[in-house]
Order: structure tokens, then C-alpha cells, then sequence
């Protein structure tokens, strides 16, 4: 176990953004909040701000458009869902189609690059 008077020395030398830096860190690792839960049942105003600020974690891959290069956007598709020639058509040619739904954002934006690279008009939402 660490020397807890060196770790609190060590923590006193940091400076305010250091410091912000590692609360943020730290609330990644633990899936943690610093957030005191008083503060936020006493202040309903902030907290409702609060609530708009935290990040989306689920996306959705909108295809708004299949683009010039159909059959390109009809493979991706089919390679992205694992669905039939005749669904991934049906699903390049309908607009607003969700190619992927609740997906990381990772995984959101690399589906948007391969079918924008096939020509597709897409949408991460």
C-alpha cells in the first residue's frame, strides 16, 4: 500500500488543473462521479444542466441517402448488419434507414466512414 503522507504531499503539489485533470481521470477509471449528492438534490436548476451536459454514450448510423455508388453502400451495409441482398437494399434506398442502433461511438463512427466512403449521405445520431 502507497506511504499516505507522500501521496498527500504529492497531491498538494498539484496545481487546479492538474488536479481537475486527475478527478477526471480517476472518475473514467472507477465509472465514478466526484459530484457531491447534496449539492445536486439542493440545487434543482444545475442539476437539470447537469443532466444535459453528461455524453452520449449509445448512437444510432442514419443513412440518409445510399449516393451514386448504390451497390458499393448495399455491400457495406450488408458487411456492417449481416442482413439479406434484399434487406440491405431496401435499407439503402429508404431514407432515414438506421443501419446501426445503441452503438458505441467508436464503432458509430467507423461505420459512418465506410459508408460515406462508398458514397452514402450518413448521419451519426
Amino acid at each position: 500500500m502507497a506511504d499516505m503522507e507522500k501521496l498527500i504531499e504529492q497531491l498538494s503539489a498539484l496545481t487546479v488543473l492538474e488536479a481537475a485533470e486527475l478527478v477526471k481521470a480517476l472518475e473514467e477509471k472507477w465509472g465514478v462521479s466526484a459530484a457531491a449528492p447534496v449539492a445536486v438534490a439542493a440545487v434543482a436548476g444545475p442539476a437539470a444542466q447537469v443532466e444535459e451536459v453528461e455524453e452520449k454514450t449509445e448512437f444510432d448510423v442514419i443513412i440518409k441517402s445510399a449516393g451514386p455508388k448504390k451497390i458499393e453502400t448495399i455491400k457495406v451495409i450488408r458487411q456492417l448488419t449481416n442482413l439479406g441482398l434484399v434487406e440491405a437494399k431496401t435499407m439503402a434506398e429508404t431514407a432515414d434507414s438506421k443501419v446501426l442502433t445503441g452503438v458505441g461511438k467508436e464503432a458509430a463512427e467507423e461505420a459512418k466512414k465506410k459508408l460515406a466512403e462508398a458514397g452514402a449521405e450518413v448521419v451519426v445520431a
